[in-house]
């Protein structure tokens, strides 16, 4: 698997979810699966097939955490950053065109990002395209609903 960047606060939200899952959730699983048996035939018991169902969504996140925190590569947003984007900085960007609203991003790992709140990912079309620039450059975005320009205003 690649390495997935993650910045220390992402990584720590992933652990404390892998050791919820590890603890708390499976140990919450495991008694509605004896809950469920002790209800009688388990072919016709619904609650034991949504608890089977549950353990099994449930231990596939809990490789897919182990896998993707075992192979990140953390990135904390004090490092320098010589003056380009890179995963971990904050990035301020206007579209190139007159009255364009300033946006402000953190780039970070695929695992850890949500536009909503300002974190795009580095394989994204706009993060990608933002990857290694400098300020002041303009950068075109080829993203699927269509190609656009933006300015990068500020670094850091």
């Amino acid at each position: 698997m690649p390495t997935s960047f993650l910045t220390r606060d992402g990584f720590n939200k992933l652990q404390d979810e892998l050791d919820f899952l590890r603890t708390k959730k499976r140990e919450e699983i495991a008694n509605r699966l004896h809950e469920a048996m002790e209800g009688g035939e388990l072919i016709e018991n619904a609650e034991y097939e949504a608890a089977k169902n549950e353990q099994a969504f449930v231990e596939g996140r809990i490789k897919e955490l182990e896998l993707l925190l075992a192979t990140a590569r953390v990135v904390d947003g004090d490092i320098p950053h010589q003056g380009a984007v890179q995963v971990g900085v904050q990035v301020t960007i206007c579209e190139d065109a007159d009255g364009a609203e300033e946006e402000v991003y953190t780039i970070v790992g695929a695992a850890e990002a949500n536009p909503r709140e300002g974190r795009i990912s580095n394989e994204s079309p706009l993060g990608k395209a933002l990857m290694s620039k400098k300020e002041g450059d303009r950068v075109q975005v080829e993203a699927p609903q269509g190609s656009y320009a933006v300015r990068i205003l500020k670094i850091g």
